[in-house]
């Protein structure tokens, strides 16, 4: 029996584990160069013996006998299909999910540090892990059309953003995923970056931000408080913790704000957003915080003048994003919409806990049924537009 066999989901997060090997199959032989110096798989999730011991029981017959029954339990490296994917077709099909939107475990974040170097930015090796990550993103999905291949694409360079989005649109990809935080030398709404969202819009893609794509979290003086780190999901200091989780929806607030102040949604009125794995509570009184702007400024600023909607509504009408399994649903939809919130797994890291649709199931225990399709299929089939029926219809004829 699936995870989930009495309703039809669509899982909005869902992750491979790359490793540098990985990727580097898909590289230049600089940028393989560069990968093997980055390798995060062993640094953020494991050690190298560790990962090594862990993947040979993918081949494990008696190991793998058991896939169905722990398919929740078993997560990070341990996971079914997790890097080989081969497996990962099984898994869905244990998982009882209709599609994934997959994304990458580790290079999101070294993205953002290397399109923070405001002074010797390298264009070349920015754009050239994009690439390479692109094209694994895209050969692992390959297997089954049920897996949603996301594309990178930075904004550092007006030219060659617009290149790499035209040539991911042409591959076929469901979703372009590009920074959380503002590039190093210009807004996110600047003109040059004009031609991504009419590309993207004219496709029918969705814009993504992904939680890590906005850089270092915190200032590290906020951990400097005379007591001991506390551990994180992991069991390690490696990865988050409560303080750092309070920063985490941050830097896509900013950025969809200067989105929507700066007409961007306005000009592109059929292009959606998704904000995935940075939480969906913060949502409500940012709306009503962009309302109060507009409020406040209309009368003087021309950009404001010119939108035809209130911040809020352009909110409701082009941005879907993913609560925690922590957060109450129920709640996000009273306050912000219905049309907001997506169901996802975090499949197959710890995060996403090993019952998360019990969790969604209990804050939304007095939601109507129109509610609940809204939140586990309907607003993910809205964001993803017509790639995602192409998709399953290729998966049901395969």
């Amino acid at each position: 029996m699936a995870y989930v066999d009495d309703r039809f989901v669509h899982d909005a997060d869902a992750h491979i584990l790359e490793t540098a090997e990985f990727l580097a199959e898909f590289a230049s032989a600089p940028i393989k160069s560069h990968l093997f110096g980055f390798d995060g798989s062993a640094a953020v999730a494991t050690t190298a013996q560790a990962l090594e011991v862990t993947l040979a029981q993918q081949r494990d017959p008696e190991y793998r006998a058991r896939d169905a029954a722990e398919i929740m339990q078993r997560k990070n490296w341990d996971a079914t299909g997790a890097l080989f994917k081969e497996d990962r077709p099984a898994a869905l099909d244990h998982l009882g999910f209709a599609s994934q939107l997959i994304f990458n475990t580790f290079v999101n974040g070294h993205m953002a540090e290397l399109e923070a170097g405001a002074a010797n930015m390298d264009l070349d090796l920015i754009y050239g892990v994009a690439e390479a990550h692109n094209r694994a993103m895209l050969d692992f999905c390959s297997v089954d059309a049920r897996l949603l291949p996301t594309a990178y694409v930075p904004l550092a360079d007006f030219e060659r953003t617009r290149q790499l989005a035209s040539q991911v649109i042409a591959d076929g990809f469901t979703g372009l995923l590009i920074p959380s935080a503002c590039p190093a030398h210009h807004s996110p709404s600047h003109t040059g970056l004009f031609p991504l969202w009419a590309m993207a819009e004219e496709a029918g893609l969705p814009i993504l931000f992904h939680v890590g794509g906005g850089g270092t979290l915190l200032d590290p003086n906020y951990f400097r408080n005379g007591l001991p780190v506390p551990p994180d999901f992991h069991g390690g200091a490696e990865n988050f913790r409560s303080v750092d989780y309070m920063a985490i929806p941050t830097p896509v607030m900013q950025t969809l704000a200067t989105l929507i102040i700066d007409g961007i949604f306005e000009h592109h009125p059929k292009l959606m957003f998704g904000v995935i794995e940075q939480g969906a509570g913060w949502i409500p009184s940012w709306m009503r915080y962009l309302d109060s702007a507009y409020d406040a400024f209309a009368r003087h600023e021309e950009r404001l003048q010119a939108l035809t909607l209130r911040p809020s509504e352009y909110v409701k009408r082009q941005l879907r994003a993913t609560p925690y399994p922590t957060e109450d649903v129920g709640w996000i939809v009273r306050e912000a919409g219905s049309e907001i919130p997506l169901f996802s797994s975090d499949y197959p890291h710890v995060e996403g806990g090993r019952n998360p649709i019990k969790r969604f199931d209990a804050s939304l225990s007095e939601a109507d049924d129109a509610t609940r399709e809204l939140f586990y299929h309907a607003n993910f089939a809205d964001l993803m537009g017509t790639r995602l029926s192409a998709r399953l219809k290729s998966a049901a004829r395969a």
